[in-house]
């Protein structure tokens, strides 16, 4: 006999045929969760919330940009008290960078199995540790050891701070609020010569000079501890790697004093338990469009920071090049300049024509740039011959790392990879870009010792045009969902296709 009653299944099934039918229920549920706060993220207005995120993500990335750069006047200095050699020199300014190039991979990958907000705690925690012990250290190689130790931390927060940003953000301002959190960066580049100068105008002493300079950066690693404590997990990670689309849209709802909308029901759906990250969703460079990304970010980032950081680490021997009696207040008032003058407008000219330039078309245009200032410098000898002339091209190459690859290496990587192996993609890219920053570091010097100032620049223009060529890897996301952008990656559309879509939209 046939059972009766009102049961929504046919009678003829079992019952493990209506466990199944539950839980497609159960799992079209989950999906339609996720979907939702997808869309509302990607089509949400510039609201508060937006601001908040990227005021918190930018405080980590202040203190980043702080305590790198600061490192310049902190290694002249010591390098005078302590008389150091030229290699001594180098380990004290590239040591954080090498640091940098761990941590971004170590912490990277851990953001993509935990969370990005433990995570991000957690690298701003090793910063304050690694700012005040590099502050107290007794000789240079403790110096050496702390500085390594705050770098970790430093590379952690590259990956975290960009992809908690873009995952925050709407489809139409991403690379606009990404940039942002990477223009902090310029607070940090005047801030440190700032402090410098006040303090070596105030007479207090090289040793404690540089010994506040470096404690100093611990200051705005505390306040990241607490604000970031204040923000919920990144809201597409938890829906789309942990299962939990509801409580992210309740979270997302209450953070953005609802701006985005509370979901109708934040009950946890029965049956339904967060899913353990899938295999396919991870960073395989066996599969040749994943191998492309990882190629186009990190070797693009790779030969950007063999350049700039380079340049930019080593310029107080630059410009000892270009007047040899320059002191060091005199260094410090020609970057201090440069930076003013020339990258803090290029920084505000990513924020504004970013999104509508298009993320890849603004990093092939810097990158040309700065071949051309480059070749300019090495093929003009009348350019390295006058303090003027150089500062006027040299930064004028300032203006195009910032409106260009300086912040499109930041921001490409937090959207062109998939949610579950997002922070592991930007570790990759970011730690290779800062062992690319290393090796700058120690190369840089050493070429102007040997070959001279020019010669050098000309391996600078090499590198800018490797940077060109390996842009051409990476699809154009200004305009698209991430989820749009991320799709060629888990062979969901054509490679192209993304390409042709942004052409059209621009």
């Amino acid at each position: 006999m046939q059972p009766k009653g009102n049961s929504p299944l046919p009678p003829h099934l079992g019952a493990g045929s209506a466990l199944r039918h539950k839980e497609a229920g159960t799992d079209h549920a989950e999906r339609s969760r996720k979907d939702d706060l997808a869309q509302a993220l990607d089509e949400a207005p510039l609201s508060r919330f937006h601001r908040k995120a990227v005021v918190v993500s930018g405080m980590g990335f202040f203190t980043d940009a702080y305590d790198l750069f600061v490192i310049s006047t902190v290694a002249a200095l010591v390098s005078s008290e302590w008389h150091l050699s030229t290699a001594e020199t180098s380990w004290v300014s590239g040591a954080a960078v090498l640091g940098a190039f761990i941590g971004a991979v170590i912490f990277g990958r851990l953001a993509d199995r935990f969370g990005r907000k433990k995570v991000y705690a957690l690298v701003a925690s090793v910063m304050v540790a690694g700012a005040l012990l590099s502050a107290l250290a007794p000789n240079v190689l403790v110096l050496v050891l702390t500085r390594l130790l705050l770098g970790l931390g430093i590379g952690g927060d590259y990956p975290v701070s960009a992809v908690l940003m873009s995952e925050y953000s709407n489809r139409r301002d991403r690379g606009r609020l990404v940039s942002m959190v990477f223009s902090m960066q310029a607070l940090g580049l005047i801030v440190g010569p700032l402090i410098a100068l006040a303090l070596l105008e105030a007479h207090v002493g090289h040793d404690l000079t540089w010994r506040l300079l470096l404690g100093l950066g611990a200051l705005p690693a505390l306040s990241v501890i607490y604000f970031r404590t204040k923000m919920p997990e990144s809201p597409r990670f938890q829906a789309e790697v942990q299962g939990r689309a509801a409580k992210a849209a309740e979270e997302m709802a209450i953070f953005s004093k609802g701006a985005l909308p509370a979901p109708s029901s934040s009950r946890p759906v029965p049956g339904v338990v967060p899913p353990a990250m899938p295999r396919e969703g991870r960073l395989r460079l066996t599969d040749l469009r994943m191998l492309k990304l990882v190629v186009g970010t990190a070797g693009a980032w790779f030969v950007f920071d063999y350049a700039y950081y380079g340049n930019t680490l080593s310029l107080p021997v630059i410009l000892k090049g270009v007047d040899p009696g320059a002191d060091v207040t005199a260094k410090l008032v020609w970057s201090l300049a440069m930076f003013v003058v020339f990258a803090v407008p290029g920084y505000a000219a990513a924020i504004w024509w970013m999104d509508r330039i298009g993320h890849r078309r603004l990093q092939s245009l810097g990158f040309g740039a700065l071949v051309l200032a480059f070749f300019a410098l090495f093929a003009v000898p009348a350019l390295t011959a006058s303090i003027g002339a150089f500062i006027a091209v040299f930064g004028l190459s300032y203006f195009f790392v910032e409106f260009g690859p300086n912040t499109t290496t930041f921001v490409l990587p937090s959207e062109v990879f998939p949610v579950y192996s997002r922070t592991t993609g930007h570790g990759v890219a970011a730690g290779l870009g800062k062992l690319g920053a290393f090796v700058g570091v120690f190369l840089v010097p050493a070429l102007d010792a040997r070959f001279g100032l020019r010669p050098m620049l000309a391996i600078a223009a090499v590198a800018a045009g490797i940077g060109l060529l390996l842009t051409r890897l990476l699809p154009e996301p200004a305009q698209r969902t991430l989820r749009q952008v991320s799709a060629h990656s888990q062979r969901v559309e054509p490679f192209g296709a993304l390409e042709d879509e942004a052409e059209r939209v621009a």
